[in-house]
């Protein structure tokens, strides 16, 4: 009985091992696909924004 018990724990852990894992890998998927998109908008309105100092400046 002893024995049994000690192998649920072990399980709950490797169970919570597996699904960090699993979301670990999902996110990185995730960044992989959509990062360059990301990128791209963020030096978009990097772009925009230096532009409206840049207006702003010469009035």
């Amino acid at each position: 009985m002893k024995k049994l018990v000690k192998n649920e724990k072990g399980q709950g852990i490797m169970e919570y091992v597996i699904i960090s894992s699993l979301v670990g890998i999902c996110c990185l998927v995730a960044v992989r696909q959509f990062g360059d998109v990301v990128q791209k908008r963020i030096n978009n309105m990097k772009s925009q924004i230096s532009q409206e100092i840049q207006l702003k400046d010469t009035k």
